[in-house]
């Protein structure tokens, strides 16, 4: 049986812990974004959780709880579902923790918190060579999609 991780909303107790987890995301993307902006965008959601917010998971090892995933969540409509949607832009777990259950376990929390603000599905995009990501997502039932990503810089 799996050692579930406890699932939190980041607040700014909590950005010691998940600014090096969101850095190795960004690393793994090879992306590098300013330490400054990364933790503006995690203020930004405490302050305005209707925006979006982000979760930490920390599985317990004795008397301490070690941070092994983050999930960034956002909110939207989506005009073709006639809905409210939530956006998971980021899931990550550690290398260590990888295969434990983390990453579901985040997804599961994200998916109520979509069910708990009335969202109609959680949707995300995987990049296209991430395969072990995509075993997770098609591991759950998740559907793939036959969209596209394209993107502007502003």
């Amino acid at each position: 049986m799996l050692n579930l991780p406890d699932i939190a909303v980041v607040g700014e107790a909590d950005l010691p812990e998940l600014m090096p987890m969101m850095r190795s995301y960004c690393d793994f993307y090879r992306v590098d974004p300013s330490d400054e902006k990364l933790a503006e965008l995690s203020r930004a959601l405490i302050v305005d959780p209707a925006e979006g917010l982000q979760l930490i998971a920390r599985q317990s090892h004795g008397t301490a709880a070690l941070p092994v995933g983050f999930a960034t969540i956002f909110w939207t409509w989506q005009t073709l579902y006639a809905a409210r949607v939530g956006v998971l832009n980021d899931l990550y777990v550690t290398p260590q923790s990888r295969g434990t259950g983390s990453g579901r376990a985040l997804i599961a929390y994200c998916l109520k918190l979509c069910r708990e603000r009335g969202a109609a599905k959680l949707v995300w995009e995987p990049a296209p060579d991430n395969v072990t990501s995509q075993r997770l997502y098609d591991g759950i039932g998740a559907e793939k999609s036959t969209w596209l990503t394209y993107e502007l810089n502003a």
